[in-house]
């Protein structure tokens, strides 16, 4: 895999991936996260526009062949993975962790010492994976003024209806 800054004509691909790696979440009846509409490519593109959009390929040129994708932005001092999502097709080849690894060289070239995100606490590929990449779940007392308005975001969006931890990782 290739990794490598989004371009403007990767963005609806990057959309496609989320729906696609959306409909696992249909086997843990979590349907309502399947349904739910990718991204918009405004979002994406502010991303992107900021130097913050990374995705995976496996060919350098080829918008078609991306296989996933990370967003990112700078939150309280470290680095908020937004999202990192793998096409189904890609998943248990590291691309993910690949991504994220990326993520963290990128902070710390900012001069940033922790990645952080918001996840699912019991779905599988969410919180327990990124603990094995060696995230930490951080306690309510720990919590940034940036990270609990994430939080509030996502609880109005209605993500509450599942636990969601917020985790941190240092660098």
């Amino acid at each position: 895999m290739i990794i490598r800054t989004a371009e403007p004509a990767d963005l609806p691909r990057l959309q496609a991936i989320e729906s696609a790696a959306g409909e696992i979440f249909r086997t843990l009846g979590m349907d309502a996260i399947a349904d739910d509409a990718p991204p918009t490519l405004a979002e994406l593109e502010r991303y992107r526009r900021a130097g913050h959009a990374w995705v995976a390929a496996e060919d350098a040129e080829d918008a078609e062949n991306i296989a996933a994708y990370l967003v990112a932005e700078v939150v309280d001092g470290a680095y908020h993975i937004e999202q990192v999502t793998v096409h189904p097709r890609a998943a248990r080849r590291g691309v993910g962790q690949t991504l994220i690894a990326c993520a963290a060289d990128c902070a710390r070239g900012q001069g940033l010492t922790a990645l952080t995100l918001t996840t699912f606490a019991d779905v599988p590929w969410n919180a327990p994976y990124y603990e094995r990449l060696g995230f930490r779940r951080l306690s309510r007392a720990e919590l940034t003024p940036g990270l609990r308005a994430i939080r509030a975001a996502e609880a109005e969006h209605g993500l509450d209806r599942w636990p969601r931890v917020c985790m941190r990782r240092e660098l």
